[in-house]
């Protein structure tokens, strides 16, 4: 099978352009696949189906959607919000035009005039503020010939969308092992948290939890890695928190054998997401991979993990308190972490093993490029094999061995 693969790739700085350079390999022993250069908007004329990386950043997925729309195909959705996608390619094209027809569409005539509250500059960029409420996603859905999602959840979206296409959930493939040396830093315990220093990451409420933690536990450290988002006075609640230099460190952007190196050297991983646009976070895998508990949100993907491997808080106001005491239990028990970093390790290598995601996407790429041939096909022997055994058409027998392919082929 031969598939045109739309998707960034490095040297490019996203998730998704990672995520590629680990899974084409594996999917290479299986497919032919070819990977197709950045802005071009159609697929090579002899593959048997095309597949859309689709994510929420316009400057990595724009040119993408704009092949999707020219030709249809497979969609492996790595983001169910994609309300700044559609912004960039609207508003940021000087389409504005666009923008309001992709609002009303989805979200009728409230959603126009929201939109245009937004053009006009009368309310916050909704993108910004209110992106889970408008995810925009029913384009991309509309010209998807199947999807391929990572978690239950994002399925969940997809099938509440109105999407009765097939939707094949397929884990986040896991890097294997780089056996980078940990950074040398010191922390008993060493707490990182890995992405963007914002809101959206939960920052405060790890600041607040973690605050409260150094008063039993003088010598926890957090190590904050990741560009702080502008308006996020990280200095500021650090003053009023009384955290100095001696419990914070912080990193900007690292390169992949630094960012290995720093998440070695944790003892616990934080991970916090909310509100989540359904993405998957790809240091949490790679914590899974070096064998680290995890402290996530209570959320989305994040919510899917299994409790052995992460202790979860609920987004809200109980939050800092749960975190906090998620941080003291793993601070305070060596042993729980220990049991957790195994039970990480194992999921890495069975749930999220790389060969064993890419014989599910080949699965799933097969299943819809074969489309109404291979199901006709299917029938067709299935129908034989009925009338063989004496199971006549119009018959209870008969009757039910179509619903049971209905709910097979659904």
């Amino acid at each position: 099978m031969r598939i045109a693969y739309f998707s960034p790739m490095p040297p490019e700085s996203s998730g998704i352009a990672d995520y590629s350079a680990l899974l084409v390999p594996a999917l290479r022993r299986h497919l032919d696949v070819r990977v197709v250069k950045r802005g071009r908007k159609r697929p090579p004329r002899d593959v048997d189906a095309a597949v859309y990386h689709i994510g929420n950043n316009p400057d990595a997925h724009g040119w993408i959607l704009d092949a999707l729309r020219r030709t249809r195909g497979i969609v492996v959705l790595h983001d169910f919000v994609l309300h700044h996608l559609v912004a960039g390619v609207t508003i940021g094209r000087r389409d504005g035009h666009g923008y309001l027809d992709a609002m009303e569409r989805e979200h009728g005539v409230v959603g126009r005039l929201l939109g245009h509250g937004v053009l006009d500059k009368r309310i916050p960029p909704l993108w910004e503020a209110r992106p889970e409420d408008f995810p925009l996603a029913g384009e991309v859905l509309s010209l998807a010939t199947g999807v391929v999602v990572h978690s239950r959840y994002v399925e969940e979206q997809v099938r509440g969308a109105g999407y009765a296409g097939p939707v094949a959930v397929v884990p986040h493939p896991a890097w294997p092992d780089p056996q980078v040396p940990p950074a040398q830093i010191a922390g008993e315990p060493l707490i990182g948290a890995f992405g963007n220093v914002n809101q959206s990451k939960r920052v405060p409420q790890l600041l607040e939890a973690f605050a409260r933690l150094r008063s039993t536990h003088p010598g926890a450290v957090l190590l904050l890695v990741g560009a702080t988002s502008p308006g996020f006075d990280l200095e500021r609640r650090l003053q009023r928190l009384g955290l100095g230099d001696a419990g914070i460190l912080r990193e900007g952007y690292v390169d992949e054998r630094r960012l290995w190196a720093l998440m070695g050297a944790c003892d616990i991983h934080v991970s916090l997401r909310s509100p989540t646009m359904g993405e998957t976070s790809g240091t949490a895998i790679r914590a899974l991979v070096l064998g680290k508990p995890l402290v996530v949100s209570n959320a989305g993907w994040f919510s899917e993990l299994p409790d052995d491997v992460a202790l979860k808080a609920t987004v809200g106001e109980q939050e800092s308190a749960e975190l906090e005491a998620a941080l003291r239990l793993l601070a305070a028990r060596p042993d729980v972490r220990r049991v957790m970093g195994g039970a990480a390790r194992r999921l890495a290598q069975t749930t999220h093993d790389l060969g064993r995601v890419a014989e599910l996407q080949v699965a799933a790429f097969e299943r819809v490029a074969g489309g109404e041939a291979v199901d006709a096909e299917v029938l067709r022997e299935v129908s034989d094999a009925a009338a063989s055994v004496g199971v006549a058409p119009g018959t209870p027998e008969a009757s039910e061995l179509a619903r049971r392919l209905s709910e097979l082929g659904g």
